[in-house]
């Protein structure tokens, strides 16, 4: 998600052409837009399998450090009356040949999340490390509070725990392939609800560059090992049944 915003080239014209020279920016800004049939997190709605607009912008130093905040709608009920989800995050990346290193942390932020129940407090922060080799890619998150405000007087979610792997191919002519598995363990999940501790969740997408033009149309069947783990009393169907999600997005 990086767009480079400054840049300097020098080239003079004498007798004899110069080549022209682009200077590496100190840090570069980027932004994201995107329109989604359904947001699902680690592969649960949380729209009700309703739309979702989402947007963030990004912060990247030339060192490695970078920050950004990215935002989607949600389902209030879900949420304690909140209706947007804010996403904080920050870290370091490096690359070190064909391989890649990032580590950082994230806080997921619902404002006005305590309407329905004052005790209740939708929030998370969790730490992660993650790495790639060319396509492939691997993050391992560690929750520092509870999971998404998951509680009960004597038990707690804290340290839970999440891993993503995920594959991005590109197939040419301006289309892609996507696959990703995740594993999710929740602290005392079961004691705090949770028709279990651990739950998987997949993804198997196909994205296109529309004209080259940057917009990127996407539509990826999204399944869960559980589609009832996560308890949402609105959603009969249960939060993680498998289905297509489509999009547009656009990073700028």
């Amino acid at each position: 998600m990086k767009k480079v915003l400054i840049s300097a080239a020098v080239a003079a014209a004498c007798s004899t052409p110069f080549a022209a020279l682009a200077a590496e920016p100190e840090y570069t800004i980027s932004g994201n837009v995107g329109l989604f049939s359904d947001y699902r997190f680690r592969g649960y709605t949380q729209t009700d399998y309703n739309p979702a607009l989402q947007g963030g912008i990004d912060y990247a130093h030339k060192s490695g450090f970078y920050l950004g905040n990215w935002n989607s709608n949600v389902n209030a009920n879900v949420y304690n009356g909140a209706s947007l989800e804010m996403d904080f995050y920050g870290g370091y990346k490096a690359t070190f040949g064909e391989f890649g290193l990032d580590v950082g942390t994230i806080y997921y932020y619902y404002p006005g999340g305590t309407q329905y129940n004052p005790n209740f407090k939708p929030k998370n922060w969790e730490v992660y490390v993650g790495g790639s080799w060319g396509p492939l890619s691997a993050k391992y998150y560690y929750s520092f509070t509870d999971w998404f405000g998951l509680t009960a007087p004597g038990t707690n979610s804290k340290g839970s725990q999440y891993i993503d792997l995920t594959g991005t191919f590109d197939v040419g002519s301006g289309f892609g392939i996507v696959g990703h598995v995740g594993w999710q363990k929740v602290k005392n999940g079961t004691q705090l609800g949770l028709t279990r501790d651990t739950v998987y969740d997949y993804k198997l997408g196909a994205t296109y560059d529309i004209a080259g033009s940057g917009w990127i149309a996407g539509a990826a069947l999204i399944a869960t090992s559980d589609k009832n783990w996560l308890p949402v009393s609105d959603l009969s169907e249960g939060a993680g049944k498998t289905s297509v999600v489509v999009s547009v997005s656009k990073t700028f």
